[in-house]
């Protein structure tokens, strides 16, 4: 999933103190048939999302205006392939069928792009960046709270995949050449927010197994206050990307 820089934009204070299942590894953890469901659900929607973000890839490099810009959108897309191949891998390992485990997100998912279909590059180059963004902040905050070894493989997954500073450069220089173009972006990035937060939210609603872990009834879920808390460091996160790219949130 293309990601910005972990270090400057990712929600800051997210992993709290290790106990429970966070401090198990998978063996040990998914002893627990509820939490086993809920892992098996949580790799399905990362697994299709990696999928999902290397089609979307791989189309928006057809409007690239340059060569250049060109092979690096189909450089990300490659990565975005491996990220998906090893969350693939992982499903089989531990006995499941990756495309079982993807087919419950693939609706959800598919009906998130259409909605936010990018009518042009730039507007492609702010929904990888910013819109992709969001979902991967809401998962590094699941992660926090799952076993060790799903944790690292999930944390590993949404590394950038060189997105976030090309992204930047691009929509950068557009603005500095046509500064109307940066309010039509900071519109398009703001329907992006709300579409991506609802659009998460109904992946784990959907999901009975995902939503009794996040609110507490499986591993170390969130309470009412700690879900409020992460919507906040996900809505800060995106403020400092829209600045980023220099525009208004």
């Amino acid at each position: 999933m293309t990601t910005p820089d972990n270090t400057s934009d990712a929600p800051a204070d997210v992993t709290p103190e290790v106990t429970g299942v966070a401090a198990q590894d998978w063996s040990r953890a998914c002893a627990d048939p509820q939490y086993r469901a809920a892992v098996v659900d949580l790799l399905g929607a990362l697994a299709y999302g990696e999928l999902a973000a290397f089609e979307r890839l791989a189309e928006d490099a057809k409007l690239a205006p340059t060569l250049a810009d060109k092979a690096e959108l189909a450089k990300m897309a490659s990565a975005e392939f491996h990220h998906y191949e090893k969350l693939r891998d992982r499903l089989t390992e531990i006995g499941e069928e990756p495309t079982l485990a993807m087919e419950p997100f693939v609706a959800a998912l598919d009906g998130f792009h259409k909605q936010t279909a990018p009518s042009d590059w730039l507007e492609g180059l702010v929904k990888a960046y910013v819109g992709d963004s969001i979902a991967s902040d809401f998962y590094r905050e699941v992660a926090a709270r799952l076993d060790a070894d799903t944790r690292e493989l999930v944390l590993a997954v949404l590394d950038d995949t060189g997105h976030a500073g090309f992204a930047v450069e691009k929509v950068r220089a557009a603005i500095d050449a046509e500064p109307r173009v940066g309010g039509r972006l900071a519109l398009w990035a703001r329907r992006l927010m709300g579409e991506a937060l609802s659009q998460s939210q109904r992946v784990v609603a959907d999901r009975d197994a995902l939503s009794t872990m996040l609110v507490g009834g499986v591993a170390d879920g969130f309470d009412l206050a700690e879900v409020g808390r992460m919507f906040s460091r996900i809505t800060e996160a995106h403020t400092k990307r829209m600045a980023a790219l220099g525009l208004a949130a």
